[in-house]
Parts: structure tokens; sequence; C-alpha cells
């Protein structure tokens, strides 16, 4: 769930940010505990990068453009 105190960021590019980090964030959680261990920021991020972001950027810009 968002942060409420980044809800005013949401549509810029910095809210953008915070949004893909949480959503790295969140991949890294996942797969530690899947494989017992931390991966590290870094291998969270290209596998976010290589496998999940592009899927993700389709969604929210479709989310974005919907009539409020």
């Amino acid at each position: 769930m968002a942060d409420p105190s980044t809800l005013a960021l949401a549509g810029t590019p910095y809210g953008e940010f915070l949004a893909e980090q949480e959503e790295i964030q969140r991949l890294k959680w996942l797969v530690s505990e899947r494989e017992g261990h931390d991966i590290g920021f870094e291998v969270a991020l290209n596998e976010w990068a290589q496998n999940h972001r592009a899927k993700w950027r389709r969604m929210r810009n479709q989310l974005q453009r919907q009539p409020v």
C-alpha cells in the first residue's frame, strides 16, 4: 500500500522512482524468503529490470490514463 506522505508525489518522476523502488524491495523480500537468505538489492534490481519492470510499467501507465 502506498505511503500517504507519497501520494502527493504520484505521477511525478520522483513519485514513480519511489513506487518502483518499493516494488524492487518487495521482490527482494519475496525472493530472499524463498531462497532462505538475503539476495541483496543489486540482485533484486537486476531481476526486476529483466523480468518485471516492463509489465509493471505498462500496467501503471494504463491505470494512470483512466479517468477518475
